[in-house]
């Protein structure tokens, strides 16, 4: 039987379901790194959603922390004043970077990758503005303290080493992450590809490009804003810091590092980027930029597919995933 190539590629190999499963059972078999798993996933998630937009869209962004502080206030916010139940609040955040990733959709219709770059990096600062003027509400340079989360489902209280919220993150993750993966497989998804590829033919065979940007741009927000929900939901806490160009300029380090224009990019690296991050730091508390600076280096000059030639079968059977 012949399959169409959207078919194709959107089938599961063997080697996904491993990888998944390893990663369900990560925080069982190591107990003592529950925290960091749940940083991994969640900033993991984070990228993909930033991969959607740059690797198959072709839009640069420096102001995708926006979205992610907007879904993390708001889930702690909601979880404060309103109900501290996790689910709810993860639902409150994405609903409302959804809604500022619609609004500023309009931005990025227009001009040329420079002034997308000034404006989405704008809409960031913005964002910690208003958040660090209004205090009263969001804490201001103090943050917002006093966040309570509430059992998961009921049953399954929030513990100190983090085990329960490194699952429920990586099940977070691993819903989105197969959401995203079938849209960018979908019909849809070629659209992206080819507006990316080159705008004026897409605009000239009859796809709506300026639909399609606005359509990925808010999916994308919404990633955003499911990550920052689960990092303030997981912490009990959020803060200006979840605004800052730092944030955004992380994530596009990650992508760099795992590859753009392939979802296990923004996963992979995730994991090597925390890794590097929470090691060096560890034995170098103030230079480990420096080395991770080094590390991107040679990154580039080198290239990923010598640098990590064991791996390349995995890059290569997973091109498309």
């Amino acid at each position: 039987m012949n399959h169409s190539p959207l078919y194709l590629k959107s089938r599961y190999r063997p080697l996904e379901y491993v990888v998944w499963a390893l990663a369900l059972t990560a925080p069982f078999l190591l107990k003592d790194h529950a925290l960091i798993i749940n940083e991994i996933a969640i900033v993991a998630l984070f990228a993909v959603s930033l991969d959607l937009i740059l690797g198959y869209t072709g839009i640069v962004s420096l102001g995708h922390a926006a979205f992610f502080g907007m879904g993390a206030y708001s889930a702690a916010l909601f979880a404060k004043h309103v109900m501290p139940d996790p689910l709810l609040g993860l639902a409150v955040g994405i609903t409302t970077a959804t809604l500022l990733g619609a609004v500023c959709s309009a931005t990025i219709l227009r001009g040329t990758d420079l002034t997308r770059l000034m404006v989405t990096l704008g809409v960031g600062l913005i964002l910690m503005e208003l958040a660090n003027k209004f205090s009263d509400l969001t804490g201001g340079a103090d943050g917002l303290q006093g966040v309570v989360m509430g059992p998961l489902v009921g049953r399954f209280q929030f513990d100190l080493y983090g085990q329960v919220a490194s699952i429920y993150s990586l099940l977070v993750l691993i819903v989105i992450f197969i959401l995203m993966r079938r849209l960018v497989h979908s019909p849809f998804g070629a659209t992206l590809m080819a507006v990316r590829d080159n705008p004026l033919r897409a605009m000239a065979v009859g796809i709506p490009v300026s639909r399609r940007l606005a359509v990925i741009y808010t999916v994308a927000a919404a990633g955003a804003g499911a990550a920052g929900a689960l990092m303030a939901q997981t912490t009990s806490f959020a803060s200006l810091d979840l605004f800052e160009f730092h944030r955004s300029a992380d994530v596009m380090l990650i992508l760099v590092i795992g590859g753009v224009g392939w979802l296990y990019g923004g996963v992979a690296g995730a994991i090597v980027f925390k890794l590097m991050q929470d090691t060096i730091s560890s034995i170098t508390p103030q230079y480990w930029t420096f080395w991770i600076g080094l590390f991107l280096v040679i990154l580039v000059s080198v290239g990923r597919d010598r640098l990590i030639r064991p791996w390349r079968w995995w890059r290569g059977a997973g091109a498309n995933l």
